[in-house]
């Protein structure tokens, strides 16, 4: 299997399907299926509008590919990305380094690797928080990577708390259908 670089993988033809590079191998999962894209949307909507009217960064959704490790050829699209106005710097024509919150939706085919490696690459990194939204159980649960304290979790009416936007104000079941 021929691994590639960072500059090399950058060099392919752009597209819009979800692709990653891992440690030097391009892995190309399928694209997700509706009800994931739909809480993508409604969420990137919500996140996006309270950036917006604050000030407070930048919010992106994926396929938007985030440099982790340059050296060792680790690129990762997470489903939605937020990075702070005072960090604005590291978004180039991609993101380079870590954002200060990502979120993933998790899918039966995702949920694993997204809870495990993609959850631990983020906590190396440096991400401050990662919203893993589980579509079945309708719940974000909020977890705040340099924290060993158990992350919380947020269904129904609750409002999401996060340490990285104090202002949200939505509850759980705003990004659910």
């Amino acid at each position: 299997m021929e691994k590639l670089s960072v500059h090399e993988y950058f060099r392919q033809p752009e597209t819009l399907r979800p692709m990653e590079l891992v440690y030097g191998v391009v892995r190309e999962p399928p694209s997700p299926r509706y009800g994931h894209q739909s809480i993508v949307t409604r969420l990137t909507i919500l996140l996006g509008t309270l950036v917006d009217e604050r000030g407070l960064g930048r919010v992106c959704v994926s396929p938007m590919d985030v440099v982790l490790d340059e050296p060792a050829a680790l690129v990762v699209q997470p489903d939605i990305i937020f990075v702070a106005s005072e960090r604005l710097e590291i978004i180039r024509d991609r993101i380079w380094g870590p954002p200060d919150l990502v979120a993933e939706v998790l899918s039966p085919r995702t949920a694993v690797r997204d809870r495990t490696i993609k959850l631990e690459w983020y906590r190396q990194y440096g991400v401050r928080e990662c919203w893993l939204v589980d579509t079945r159980r309708r719940w974000v649960e909020v977890v705040a990577l340099q924290s060993i304290a158990a992350p919380p979790l947020f269904s129904g009416t609750q409002r999401i708390r996060s340490a990285v936007l104090p202002d949200w104000a939505f509850a759980a079941e705003h990004i659910f259908d």
